[in-house]
């Protein structure tokens, strides 16, 4: 087989690798890597969670995955620049498709998620989940709970989505976190939400960075006290688009001013992942980052902002003895990469 053919999601032999198939062309498997649901020898599998009925404001986000998949053609041929770790040569990383679901029958939703979620963990492959809304949460959580005990959270946001519901028949997009945390899934004192700027009188012992924390104080200082706050749990890291400023994500179903820019997002982000880096499982799974309005917006907007890379990049200072930079895959907790 030669190498530059289209349609390596399919004809690709191995996992890792970069892909020669113009952006335009061939079928969009996230970043061009081979869809299987045989997760042997894989460190990490991506998987589309289409789902939108728990938003209160603009659906859409069911066309998350797709878009994102789309998108990521664009940064499928190269080594991102200025990273010290080259990921897609270094990871066996593979695309496990969609969640399927009835549309109609939201109420059964919920457990088919956690049984497909718990399906991926079960063969030792860490999780990359894109959704679709964010009560995707709630169910990836129960699985991830299942495998490995109650989890310390690290949620970028601009809501807590703490808010109190005591009927647990509901499936609200607001209110997961507030089951998650009575449900012992959470630990609350060892997490942190960053980049809140909505009124929640109790957070249940959740630490917050809001808003303008963020940006009067910098993101190395944030990146620290985040890593301080999470000690040495395990994380289970979601990211939700409506952090990001409407300038840059125009089409989030709920969409707060005061937001921080794609790029202090980034650099945000980042150095947390570089001195804290303990996460096993690292799960991406509030990247909801479908066009909710796809008229309101020009398309790729939102869904590139979606592809901001959940992985170590070129630190701007040294790195220093004690600074914790290496990552862990759900397999056998072998390093995928490391300063020392």
């Amino acid at each position: 087989m030669s190498d530059n053919t289209t349609d390596q999601a399919f004809l690709r032999r191995g996992f890792t690798g970069y892909s020669p198939t113009p952006s335009f062309s061939g079928i969009t498997s996230f970043l061009r890597r081979t869809l299987t649901r045989d997760l042997q020898d894989v460190d990490l599998a991506v998987t589309g969670i289409p789902f939108d009925s728990a938003t209160t404001n603009r659906p859409g986000t069911r066309l998350g995955p797709r878009a994102i998949r789309e998108a990521s053609a664009m940064q499928s041929h190269e080594k991102p620049y200025g990273w010290d770790v080259d990921p897609l040569s270094e990871l066996n990383v593979a695309d496990y498709g969609d969640l399927w679901y009835d549309f109609a029958d939201v109420a059964g939703f919920p457990n088919l998620l956690r049984r497909h979620i718990k399906g991926i963990l079960d063969q030792d492959a860490g999780v990359l989940a894109l959704g679709g809304d964010h009560f995707i949460t709630y169910p990836i959580l129960q699985a991830h709970v299942e495998k490995y005990g109650p989890l310390s959270l690290l949620q970028f946001d601009a809501h807590t989505d703490t808010w109190p519901d005591r009927d647990t028949s509901r499936i609200d997009h607001g209110t997961m976190l507030y089951r998650a945390v009575m449900d012992g899934l959470i630990v609350a004192d060892r997490s942190v939400q960053v980049g809140i700027r909505t009124f929640n009188a109790d957070t249940l012992g959740i630490s917050i960075i809001d808003s303008e924390s963020v940006h009067l104080r910098g993101p190395l200082e944030i990146a620290r006290q985040i890593h301080d706050l999470l000690g040495n749990n395990r994380v289970y890291l979601t990211f939700d688009i409506d952090a990001l400023d409407p300038a840059f994500a125009p089409g989030t179903g709920t969409p707060v001013c005061y937001q921080c820019p794609t790029l202090d997002m980034i650099e945000k982000a980042v150095p947390c992942l570089e001195i804290r880096a303990w996460w096993t499982p690292v799960v991406m799974t509030g990247v909801q980052t479908a066009i909710s309005a796809p008229g309101s917006q020009p398309a790729p907007v939102r869904t590139h902002a979606a592809l901001m890379p959940p992985a170590p990049k070129r630190r701007e200072r040294p790195a220093r003895k004690g600074d914790r930079i290496r990552t862990t895959s759900a397999r056998n907790d072998r390093k995928w990469g490391s300063l020392t």
